[in-house]
């Protein structure tokens, strides 16, 4: 299992926080308006980070987040050109981003009847209080995207589906609008663009802060990654929309579910689990790879 508590060390950063995927780090003079966030190689599944880590990875999902806040009418929260520069070594995979005040919501937005919003739906017939029509199936496209909101649960707890109505108890009423709005018309826009690319984006989440020195409770900054692999789930639209294909080929997603397979064919989630052998580890870099390729036609 890869260990966490050994951060690499960078010149003028101090480490201070690692999550499964990513590091953070301070400038080492204490000065507090800046945050050095690195995207690791790691790959994690079934809440276990694994090994080996995927090369390349953390690369490819930063590229395709700054080349999404470059496409969204929305403060983000890279830091300007007074910033303190990216360290050479990991200046294909790190921002310098402002420190925010993040809102305690993770702001889902669904395009698609799929994963943890499916089964749900199964149980009660809506996803997170919104009543939706009988009878769907497993990938199906909704009308109208819906905006299902979860409670960023302390670390090491998983995430609370909430209504909006328990959002606007945690943030007020102003705040929550706004966080829907926002979170609705860059889901839209983004999934508008996807399409023209041959891909349907199928659901995704974004994190959302304010800035205090320069803005008030309602003033919304697009935070951490956005539309990206781990965020998102993406699906060929050439495969989705050909009724020959399985409902497993239709539903392939950009991502690591390469890997989630793999384990759930060789693991019964007990102890340790396996190391990936080097094909899964491919296989993975290629699909991610893809996506960057797809949206973005930079190779």
């Amino acid at each position: 299992m890869t260990d966490l508590s050994s951060p690499q060390q960078l010149a003028g950063w101090k480490h201070v926080y690692s999550g499964k995927v990513r590091d953070l780090y301070v400038p080492a003079d204490g000065s507090d308006a800046h945050l050095l966030v690195v995207a690791s190689n790691r790959v994690s599944a079934f809440d276990h980070v694994l090994e080996p880590p995927i090369p390349g990875k953390g690369a490819l999902l930063t590229a395709l987040s700054n080349w999404w806040f470059e496409r969204i009418d929305l403060p983000n929260h890279l830091a300007g050109e007074d910033a303190p520069g990216v360290p050479e070594e990991v200046a294909d995979r790190a921002v310098v981003t402002r420190r925010l005040e993040m809102h305690p919501i993770e702001c889902v937005v669904r395009g698609a009847l799929t994963g943890s919003g499916f089964a749900e739906y199964q149980r009660t017939g809506a996803v997170c209080g919104i009543e939706l029509p009988a009878g769907l199936e497993d990938g199906d496209l909704l009308e109208t995207p819906i905006y299902t909101p979860a409670y960023k649960a302390p670390l090491g707890e998983h995430d609370e589906n909430i209504t909006y109505e328990q959002s606007v108890e945690l943030v007020g009423a102003d705040v929550a609008a706004a966080l829907r709005e926002a979170s609705l018309r860059i889901f839209t826009a983004a999934r508008d663009l996807a399409a023209e690319r041959g891909v349907v984006l199928a659901d995704t989440k974004f994190e959302f802060g304010r800035d205090p020195r320069s803005g008030g409770p309602a003033d919304l900054v697009l935070a951490d990654e956005v539309l990206t692999s781990d965020s998102s789930r993406y699906w060929d639209a050439a495969a989705y929309f050909d009724e020959q294909n399985s409902r497993a080929d239709r539903l392939a997603s950009f991502d690591k579910q390469i890997v989630r397979n793999w384990l759930s064919a060789n693991w019964d989630r007990t102890g340790e689990p396996p190391v990936l052998p080097d094909e899964i580890v491919a296989q993975t870099y290629d699909r991610y790879a893809e996506l960057y390729e797809r949206l973005t036609a930079r190779s």
